[in-house]
């Protein structure tokens, strides 16, 4: 009982602020486990724009 005061569960407000703070701690976990390595779409389309340059670059040396 001497734990549950120290932690202040004794307290609805501060049981919630607990609660609040374990769920939004599993929500940032899920989060992040379901978009790791996800690729943006700017790195998608920066990406695109450099295998465009290389495939200009490499034309423009054939010609050469």
């Amino acid at each position: 009982m001497k734990g549950i005061i120290m932690l202040g569960l004794g307290d609805f407000w501060i049981s919630l602020v607990w609660v609040l703070v374990i769920l939004s701690t599993l929500l940032c976990v899920v989060y992040g486990a379901l978009n790791w390595n996800k690729e943006s779409e700017e790195d998608a389309k920066i990406l695109e724009e450099e295998k465009r340059w290389e495939r200009e670059e490499k034309r423009i040396e054939e010609t050469l």
